[in-house]
């Protein structure tokens, strides 16, 4: 993202107020740390489709505009594929999957360890490059690639951890076997909010496992993902093993669904288009995992550590300027530390620093578009319409374009479109509570079951709330659970399946029974 110091001194203030209100590229200064200049020079920056090994512009000439959500300042543009490009990056996969699938686990984990090794060596450039199209922190994007490598060191192990079974027969001339086998080609859909991690957390699994991968970043975030697939490249992974299209979402989602030489679709999005995925897979028996929407809980108990509870309600809810499918989206509060936590949360809140991801010191970053701020907007002034009462933030941040004030509603209630639906921004709504059971309540009372949050000095009740809570994860005295050694997903309309953990790798398997018979004793 091409940024500015914004907060030198009036004047530049002004300035870059009048060009983020105009849509404008901030001009002079700011301009210098917005460029991809060096980027390019190492390499790294690419702007073309992945098929085939081959870098691929769109058959028919089509493009597509990266833009910085900070500045609204074009970076690239890229190909505008389509069902065509995906036929040739599914052709590509085909063709590749046989070799690789019959390559050594062990071989294909040194694979792996090399790509590992390359985006931990460009962890600072890959960060960059995410920073400018994604807007989030530089620190937070790099720490990004950081989490999104463990996933290829992780499998890069686990490949060789694919064990098979020998079963005890019932009959003394059988034996019984069961392989797990590579599914075959992957179908890959990703999220813009993390660019890199969302990638490896599913590629990765499927190359150790043996399968071949197509790619379709988001529109609004391709370049880390094309920079990531240089990056494999370089360390080895063949020709067609892993392919990058981007562009006509309907058409490349309709061209892998329609092919049966796609087995296996993974999609991290919303759960309206998860629904339409796993229709979409029944045409053709496709294994499918989902990773949707989530609308996590905080429960806040009295007994909680004041500070612990501030601090991972604070990285739990600000993290990406809210904009993860774990961000706390709900903080239940109980009677007895309500006044306190609140006092204490709103101080913390109101010193986080808001502005371009590539200035030192900056914790908050735009929001991605124009659409996610409108919606933002919308769950806030519902909020204040029926009696939330606005303890800090609650506008439009004066830096203009998609920056919103880091918010904290009080007296937030469960009849609020903030209490039903996923905010995705930097708003946090304070629900009272009373006792324990209206908490447990209050916090399944959702369609959907991703990740939640207890903040609580009773053990007892810590491990009986979690239990309790219909959600895949649970962080108790924790805002931070993501890591790539534990089981990632959802329950009710949160998802399907698990990234991740030992128990990611099996989304990519086949479990085959092999019966041989005939084992009786023959005389020589």
């Amino acid at each position: 993202m091409t940024y500015t110091k914004i907060r030198r001194v009036s004047d530049a203030l002004g300035l870059v107020a009048i060009a983020a209100a105009r849509l404008l590229p901030l001009p002079g200064a700011a301009r210098q740390m917005g460029t991809l200049t060096q980027l390019k020079d190492i390499g790294l920056f690419h702007s073309q489709g992945l098929i085939g090994g081959r870098w691929s512009d769109a058959h028919d000439g089509r493009t597509l505009s990266v833009n910085n959500p900070a500045t609204g300042e074009l970076l690239t543009t890229v190909p505008f594929m389509g069902g065509v490009e995906t036929q040739h990056a599914i052709a590509a996969a085909s063709e590749a999957f046989p070799a690789w699938s019959r390559r050594t686990a062990a071989d294909r984990g040194k694979l792996l360890r090399k790509w590992f090794d390359l985006l931990l060596t460009h962890k600072d450039d890959l960060g960059r490059i995410m920073t400018l199209e994604q807007g989030k922190p530089l620190a937070e994007a790099i720490g990004e690639v950081t989490y999104g490598a463990g996933f290829v060191e992780l499998y890069a192990e686990e490949a060789k951890r694919v064990c098979g079974d020998i079963i005890p027969s019932p009959y003394p001339e059988k034996r019984i076997f069961v392989l797990k086998q590579p599914v075959g080609v992957v179908g890959a859909i990703t999220p813009w909010n993390f660019p890199l991690a969302m990638i490896t957390r599913k590629v990765a699994p499927a190359l150790a496992a043996g399968c071949t991968i197509i790619v379709k970043p988001a529109e609004l975030t391709p370049l880390t993902a094309l920079a990531a697939a240089e990056l494999a490249l370089q360390a080895g992974i063949p020709p067609g093993v892993l392919n990058i299209v981007m562009g006509d979402a309907v058409e490349i989602g309709a061209a892998m669904m329609a092919s049966t030489e796609v087995r296996k679709i993974t999609f991290t999005g919303s759960t309206g288009v998860g629904k339409k995925l796993m229709a979409g897979a029944a045409g053709t028996v496709k294994k499918i995992s989902l990773e949707l929407g989530g609308n996590a809980p905080c429960i806040i108990f009295d007994d909680a550590n004041l500070e612990v509870a501030v601090k991972g309600t604070l990285a739990g809810k600000y993290r990406n300027t809210g904009q993860t499918c774990v961000c706390i989206n709900r903080v239940l509060v109980q009677d007895g530390i309500y006044e306190k936590f609140a006092h204490a949360f709103v101080k913390a809140v109101s010193q986080l620093q808001v502005g371009n991801g590539l200035e030192n010191g900056v914790t908050q970053g735009p929001l991605i578009n124009e659409a996610a701020l409108l919606k933002v907007e919308n769950h806030v002034q519902d909020a204040v319409s029926k009696g939330a009462k606005v303890l800090t933030g609650g506008k439009r941040h004066s830096l203009g374009r998609t920056f919103y004030e880091p918010t904290v509603l009080g007296h937030a209630t469960d009849d609020m479109l903030i209490f039903r639906e996923e905010v995705f921004g930097p708003v946090a709504p304070l629900v009272r509570f009373k006792t324990e059971e209206e908490a447990i309540k209050l916090a399944n009372d959702t369609e959907f079951g991703l990740s939640s949050y207890i903040f609580t000095e009773n053990i007892a009740r810590g491990w009986r709330v979690a239990e309790a809570l219909e959600y895949g994860m649970v962080g108790i005295n924790e805002g931070l659970i993501s890591t790539e050694v534990a089981p990632f997903g959802g329950m009710k309309q949160s998802g399907l399946g698990r990234e991740g953990s030992k128990y990611g790798i099996d989304e990519y398997l086949e479990l085959k029974y092999v019966c041989l018979g005939n084992m009786k004793q023959t005389l020589p």
